[in-house]
């Protein structure tokens, strides 16, 4: 078991240099950061702090240290991002991550429009593997996405699960209810503000599953009422002028994922079991592909919406 990693109250320009902006978000930017002392690059996750109660602006520490405390429990696993460090100061905590450098499988996506079944499949095993580890440590992710699985290098299909911001910690019987997650892949039982459940990452899978395989989101309306209509409704289709290519295995395996009844919902190791996984990922053939350059207007092209819930 590693060690706990507590806060270094020190400056952390002390001990890391501080590079260009990978990222950001409301209340978080991401950069690439240097160790002084042996070199090594990593990611540093900057969250501002919520100064009191009552304001809108920062993130509560409770919550800030929830992320952390799942990092350091769910560490280990080769598909899930892991925390090297972390940092504290009078307004933000500093997360200190390993560096991936093979961008988001969202652009992936993006740039090959959508992918084959092997490809698809080398993907969804994995995340299925670090989704059965959260699993069994009773941990729901709460946020699976194509923007929140990075590539661990470009053009090779390893993958790092990321962002345990919305995460949460279900002991069995759980009764917590709260709407966390990205319009699209949210599940019914969010929408309905029921129990979250484990199963509520499985729903989320079957929707990234049919993204990667036609490019097109399953439940996506004109507007979020409608797209939560649509997810209610347990309303998809699978087009022909998108989804022509589909096995029947395929479209069964996505089927026992995006069930509304979380009692017969697939499991993760239902899942894991399925004939799809096992003709597709356990025999896929190695390949090999590249990053287009030029992607475009990533803001334009995108086919999710970045409110959060």
């Amino acid at each position: 078991m590693r060690p706990l990693i507590s806060a270094n109250e020190e400056p952390f320009e002390q001990h890391y240099e501080i590079e260009e902006e990978v990222g950001s978000g409301q209340f978080a930017t991401v950069r690439r950061v240097r160790n002084r002392a042996t070199g090594e690059r990593f990611a540093a996750k900057f969250i501002r702090k919520r100064r009191y109660p009552t304001s809108r602006r920062g993130v509560l520490k409770s919550h800030i240290q929830r992320e952390v405390d799942i990092l350091q429990t769910v560490a280990g696993h080769d598909s899930i991002i892991q925390l090297i460090d972390l940092f504290e100061n009078g307004h933000e905590m500093i997360l200190v991550l390993e560096l991936i450098c093979g961008g988001e499988l969202f652009d992936y996506v993006y740039t090959n429009e959508y992918l084959t079944e092997n490809e698809a499949a080398q993907f969804i095993y994995q995340i299925l593997r670090a989704i059965k580890h959260l699993h069994k440590l009773q941990i729901a992710h709460l946020d699976i996405k194509p923007e929140n699985i990075l590539l661990k290098e470009s053009g090779k299909a390893k993958i790092k699960l990321i962002d345990f911001g919305l995460s949460r910690q279900l002991p069995p019987k759980s009764c917590i209810r709260e709407m966390v997650g990205t319009p699209e892949f949210v599940a019914p039982e969010i929408i309905n503000s029921e129990p979250l459940q484990l199963a509520t990452d499985i729903w989320a899978i079957g929707v990234v599953t049919f993204i990667l395989l036609s490019g097109a989101s399953p439940f996506l309306g004109k507007t979020r009422e409608k797209t939560f209509a649509n997810i209610s409704a347990v309303n998809y289709k699978f087009p022909e002028h998108l989804c022509s290519n589909f096995s029947l295995i395929v479209k069964d395996f996505i089927g026992r994922m995006l069930v509304r009844d979380v009692n017969k919902r697939a499991t993760i190791d239902d899942c894991l079991e399925h004939e799809w996984i096992k003709m597709k990922a356990y025999k896929a053939v190695r390949w090999c592909c590249s990053f287009l350059n030029g992607i475009g207007d990533r803001e334009q092209s995108r086919y999710f919406k970045e409110v959060m819930i």
